[in-house]
């Protein structure tokens, strides 16, 4: 757990969530990740700075107008490439970035290997990925009722934003215990785990409630 990004709009996505991943680095971390959406969903990570990371993502050349990232601190797994953040659920519709302790991520591992998923890394933010994931296949659920339905059986603290690599259009977040920041733009909108990334580009900023689902849209934003 550390620091989070996101941002959607009509700006570099890349620019942005890399300059506000740098205004976090006074939290410390010891890796750092972003994915970023331009007709498909583009993941980079490695263990290491900020500065390590843009450079991998500016030698790709990839960018577009959706991005989130994050920079970690380890508590469940070691500082590593696979263990960084945004974590990808199994079939690879949903990229998540957290922060926070999921207490009954043991149990919830273990359920899910038992239907026969795997598991990549040591984190409990991969768990979160993957409980969505079969709940959106098993369950014929939309996105959104699969974030909600994960939710419902998560215990523990978190500050979650959400990739659907079908719906490029929007964000999700979901707020326990860990803060959670919109800032709201004019054609764009960001969030943050807190205001120090967001402040330079509006001032206009809605603090997360616990148990908060936001879906942030260029245009758009609503909270339930």
């Amino acid at each position: 757990m550390c620091g989070i990004v996101g941002y959607i709009g009509s700006r570099s996505a890349r620019e942005i969530v890399l300059n506000g991943l740098k205004r976090l680095e006074y939290r410390g971390y010891d890796s750092a990740g972003i994915a970023i959406c331009n007709g498909k969903t583009e993941v980079f990570k490695c263990k290491g700075r900020v500065k390590d990371l843009e450079d991998i993502v500016t030698r790709s050349g990839i960018d577009g107008t959706t991005g989130i990232g994050h920079t970690r601190w380890a508590t469940h797994g070691e500082p590593s490439e696979t263990n960084a953040h945004p974590q990808v659920s199994y079939k690879g519709n949903f990229v998540v970035v957290h922060n926070g302790i999921i207490e009954n991520y043991s149990q919830i591992k273990r359920h899910l290997e038992s239907r026969g998923i795997h598991f990549n890394s040591q984190t409990d933010t991969e768990v979160v990925a993957h409980l969505i994931e079969h709940l959106f296949l098993e369950g014929s659920l939309t996105p959104e009722q699969a974030i909600t339905a994960a939710l419902e059986n998560v215990e523990g603290a978190y500050g979650l934003v959400i990739i659907c690599t079908m719906e490029q259009d929007r964000l999700y977040a979901a707020k326990k215990g860990s803060p959670l920041v919109i800032g709201v733009g004019d054609g764009e909108n960001f969030i943050a785990s807190d205001a120090t990334p967001i402040i330079e580009y509006t001032n206009r900023v809605i603090y997360m409630k616990d148990d908060d689902i936001a879906l942030i849209k260029r245009n758009e934003l609503s909270l339930k």
